[in-house]
């Protein structure tokens, strides 16, 4: 046998391994999105209160937190969780599938090479096949998390909802709630994509696991970063029920309240999705491993 034809390796050896089935990265988002919400939740409500807060000079975050421990309780910052929690596995799966599959359509599955650009288009189109599934749980949620609220739970949220704005009711904020994830999954997965290009390629399983943790850690930043005057906007609609249209919207918090008001919550977001990207990414990388050994060949 000759030289060259002892280097060749097989064809089927080049080939990358097929992006996992519908079912498993679904379960993947899932587990991810849950466990994130469990140890991260307190800070969404301290964020929404924030955001709700009208006032030039806004609360802090510290002082936000300790007002509703020693005002309310401190089992109100687990309050309006139940939305969340019965929308976390389909939100989550619906991005990581989602961006699975818009990646497998823009890269021709895996035929064309993914670039950064490519990265935050997946990004984006995955973050908006996810506005339309969270809408109704995220204007339940925001109505039971304001200071104000008077509703019992989540199904007296649903039936005032019904009774006053009809069945489309529950899509109120809808396009605001587009254009949040719009921004934050493109941010999200297009920063992913360019730390893991910048970071040393990793040598073990502890290198990978360390990789995934500071890529989705800035990812999660730099989403926030871009939605954030999305999300404070998506709050205030939803909660009143108004019709307004975001990017007037936005204007109007600017000239009211100035342009910091934009960014009010910031902190605790940040504090919430830039670790909460880390562990996302971690718990979703971790599953699919394991599920690729599970199924084996095209998936390994």
């Amino acid at each position: 046998m000759s030289a060259a034809a002892a280097n060749t390796k097989p064809v089927a050896d080049l080939k990358k391994p097929l992006p996992l089935p519908f079912a498993y990265t679904f379960a993947s988002g899932a587990i991810a999105g849950c466990t994130e919400l469990l140890l991260l939740y307190p800070l969404d409500v301290v964020k929404t209160r924030q955001q709700l807060d009208t006032a030039k000079t806004s609360t802090g975050m510290v002082q936000t937190f300790k007002n509703i421990v020693t005002q309310e309780g401190a089992s109100r910052l687990y309050r309006g969780i139940l939305p969340p929690l019965f929308m976390e596995a389909p939100k989550r799966a619906v991005k990581f599938a989602g961006n699975s599959s818009w990646g497998a359509f823009f890269t021709n599955n895996g035929q064309r090479k993914n670039t950064q650009s490519l990265a935050i288009l997946t990004g984006c189109f995955a973050g908006a096949t996810e506005s339309f599934v969270v809408t109704p749980f995220e204007l339940v949620k925001i109505r039971l998390q304001d200071k104000n609220s008077s509703f019992k739970g989540p199904f007296d949220v649903i039936k005032h909802s019904f009774r006053t704005s009809g069945p489309l009711g529950l899509y109120q904020g809808m396009e605001a709630t587009f254009w949040r994830h719009w921004w934050w999954n493109g941010g999200y997965f297009g920063a992913i994509y360019g730390v893991k290009k910048q970071l040393p390629k990793a040598t073990d399983k502890k290198g990978e696991l360390l990789n995934n943790l500071v890529a989705g850690t800035i990812g999660g930043f730099v989403g926030t970063a871009l939605n954030t005057p999305f999300d404070v906007v998506k709050s205030r609609i939803q909660l009143h029920g108004t019709g307004e249209w975001t990017y007037p919207a936005l204007i109007k918090v600017a000239q009211t309240e100035g342009l910091g008001a934009l960014y009010k919550g910031f902190a605790p977001k940040v504090l919430r999705l830039a670790p909460g990207g880390g562990v996302l990414l971690l718990v979703v990388e971790a599953l699919s491993t394991v599920f690729r050994g599970y199924l084996g060949p095209p998936y390994v």
